[in-house]
């Protein structure tokens, strides 16, 4: 029996339901296995993490400094300390679970990913947050940013 290979203009509704999910299945495998590791490893404690090299290298927070932190508070129900480490990446949590629940319904049904949210307009608008979010969090009257 020989494979037929995949090429780059297979139409993907051609691929049996498992083959389109391979990607979100990755993806969620190592969202789940990340947040495992980070659960049971906690991230408070000194030397079990590389540090943030941005914050190594300069002295300041970059966007996501907190996260790790933050993905161990919420993995033991502190919610209050998960918004207090990283505000933004809070924040957005919701919205990368939408995009994850749509790009699997729309693998399912073998559709592309197509969405508002990749729109330039959009893209630039959400770097330009993040911009004045990593500004905002070093400023000495933004430390509620600050994990």
């Amino acid at each position: 029996m020989t494979r037929v290979p995949v090429h780059a203009h297979e139409d993907p509704r051609s691929r049996t339901v498992p083959r389109r999910l391979v990607p979100q299945a990755a993806v969620l495998g190592a969202a789940v296995a990340g947040t495992l590791l980070v659960a049971f490893r906690d991230p408070n404690e000194a030397g079990l993490y590389p540090g943030c090299p941005f914050l190594a290298l300069t002295g300041f927070y970059c966007p996501g400094c907190g996260m790790t932190r933050l993905v161990h508070a919420l993995a033991h129900w502190d919610v209050g300390a998960a918004f207090g480490l990283n505000p933004l990446f809070f924040v957005l949590l919701p919205v990368l679970g939408y995009l994850y629940v749509r790009w699997t319904v729309l693998g399912v049904r073998g559709m592309p990913m197509r969405s508002v949210l990749f729109r330039p307009v959009v893209a630039y608008s959400f770097a330009g947050v993040v911009a004045v979010y990593w500004v905002l969090r070093n400023l000495p009257f933004a430390q509620a940013l600050a994990p």
